[in-house]
């Protein structure tokens, strides 16, 4: 009994951990949204789409994965937000930009360097698969795939010319 008992719970935490990597996310916006690093209408390019979601559940919008993670390395730019740091955010996610699909930021591959360019200027396509990414890359002289914790502050200041 105890084996099954066990058993049954593993297997109920392995789920309950799977949903979190997986879990759906959605992108409500509408043609008044404006990102809020850049002001700009994010109706208008959706496939750049990013946005915040605060511990308190309020939500912010960004016109592409780069202005999101340059306001997640220096949210206090931005004090409307009254976000201090990464510990005051609950969600960051991305669009896919094959799929046009919400995912994880944290879960993503952003591709660097390619000929693609968002409303912000040079920027970070994201993708769920590698794959994707890779394919991205290869067929938009994309230079690397990189991870979310590849992705530093360095690399938004430099694709932002503050470098």
């Amino acid at each position: 009994m105890k084996k099954f008992s066990l058993l049954v719970l593993t297997s109920c935490l392995l789920s309950t951990l799977a949903l979190g990597a997986s879990e759906s996310y959605t992108m409500n916006f509408d043609k008044e949204t404006r990102g809020l690093v850049r002001k700009m209408q994010i109706y208008k390019s959706p496939m750049w789409v990013s946005k915040v979601v605060t511990k308190d559940s309020k939500e912010f919008f960004f016109t592409s994965p780069k202005s999101v993670l340059e306001f997640y390395y220096t949210p206090k730019k931005w004090p409307e937000a009254e976000v201090n740091g990464p510990e005051d955010i609950k969600d960051i996610i991305v669009t896919d930009y094959k799929t046009g699909d919400p995912i994880d930021a944290k879960y993503a591959f952003y591709v660097y360097g390619s000929n693609k360019i968002s409303f912000a200027g040079d920027d970070l396509p994201a993708f769920k698969s590698i794959d994707d990414a890779k394919n991205f890359m290869k067929n938009n002289n994309g230079r690397r795939v990189l991870s979310f914790t590849e992705v530093s502050s360095g690399l938004i200041a430099l694709l932002n010319g503050d470098i």
